[in-house]
């Protein structure tokens, strides 16, 4: 039996009827960018996170860039971070010229926030919360520095669609909540795709005037923009997809607690899920101290694992010029060594996810 680590096919073919006949509806309107599907989808992504606005745009990663633009974050300024994310929401802060203060994980892979006051100086400007693998922060410690410190908060949001923390969903927390809709992620596009959400009435219409060249009319540019809009039929194609984000959720979920309950090797580290932070597994996270031999073993057996993520962003040669070295964050750097993401995805049948299982337990 071959297990992919994901496959985008089955999610795809659950609803097929529903995506082929609003792909022929777009492609038959003659209307391809910033219509009515766009808006439709901002309004229902905003209702169904309990958001007052939400702002299509093309990426995640432009999600979080214009994000700190429009909060004004730039060269001088300083955003703390976790350690361990993925390098997308770091590049968020640096395009602006602001600098991350990185901040080490607590057990459950998302930022340690018993860690975080330590690093908030006079520059500190923000804290980038990451709901890393689709579990929601601890908010509640988060919002408190936020508070105490007069700190923005933007959220990225990439990994944990629909996620709720004391049952308030991410996104919602901070001034803004940043998304993308890569075809992996749980609320997945057939393309490139993100927004924002945000409370603030300003926020959003600013997103809307630098998603769009820097213009609100045409020709005439307020600011230097960026060419980030979310087009039409993925738009639709999302609209779709949200119909049925619970559902699809709910089985990962699933998914989730079969692995959880079924894996009994000691050398598999499994992950853990802290008090009222809700999960929508985009991914299911193992470490392993053995991870290379764990993943020769695996491709033999063809079963796919991919490694999230192998280097930090603290390592990258990207941002060497922080002049961080090997051991700065060890527990960041231990996790890049031995964390393993295995086969989860929608549609993996029964006898797949009891293959995964047999294959290691006999580890």
């Amino acid at each position: 039996m071959k297990i992919m680590p994901n496959r985008l096919d089955r999610a795809f073919f659950m609803h097929q009827a529903e995506y082929e006949k609003k792909a022929l509806e777009i492609l038959r309107s003659g209307w391809y960018i910033l219509g009515k599907e766009v808006s439709s989808f901002e309004e229902e992504f905003a209702a169904y996170n309990g958001s007052r606005y939400c702002v299509g745009l093309a990426s995640g990663l432009d999600a979080l860039w214009l994000a700190f633009r429009v909060l004004g974050i730039g060269a001088g300024d300083e955003v703390i971070v976790q350690a361990n994310t993925y390098i997308a929401s770091v590049m968020g802060i640096t395009i602006n010229g602001a600098t991350p203060v990185f901040v080490e994980p607590d057990e459950f892979y998302n930022i340690n926030t018993s860690m975080i006051e330590s690093k908030i100086t006079s520059k500190t400007k923000a804290i980038l919360v990451v709901h890393l693998y689709g579990q929601a922060a601890n908010m509640s410690d988060i919002l408190s520095l936020c508070q105490k410190y007069q700190l923005r908060l933007v959220e990225d949001c990439a990994q944990s669609h629909g996620a709720e923390y004391r049952g308030k969903k991410t996104g919602t927390f901070g001034d803004i909540g940043c998304f993308s809709f890569y075809p992996s992620k749980n609320l997945g596009a057939f393309g490139d795709a993100g927004a924002i959400l945000t409370n603030d009435e300003s926020i959003a219409h600013a997103m809307k005037i630098y998603r769009n060249y820097g213009s609100e009319k045409r020709y005439y540019n307020q600011v230097v923009g960026a060419n980030s809009r979310l087009d039409e039929l993925q738009a639709g194609l999302l609209r779709v997809r949200l119909s049925h984000l619970e559902e699809l959720n709910e089985e990962r979920r699933l998914i989730a607690s079969k692995y959880l309950d079924k894996i009994k090797n000691p050398l598999i580290h499994l992950p853990k899920t802290m008090v009222h932070c809700g999960h929508v597994w985009h991914q299911f996270v193992i470490r392993c101290s053995e991870r290379q031999n764990l993943i020769s073993y695996l491709e033999e057996k063809e079963i796919g694992t991919i490694i999230h993520y192998p280097i930090p962003p603290h390592l990258s040669e990207a941002y060497r010029y922080l002049g961080h070295s090997a051991g700065s964050y060890p527990f960041t750097e231990e996790l890049a060594d031995t964390v393993l993401s295995i086969p989860m995805y929608n549609g993996m049948t029964a006898a797949e996810q009891d293959y995964v299982i047999e294959a290691l337990n006999q580890f």
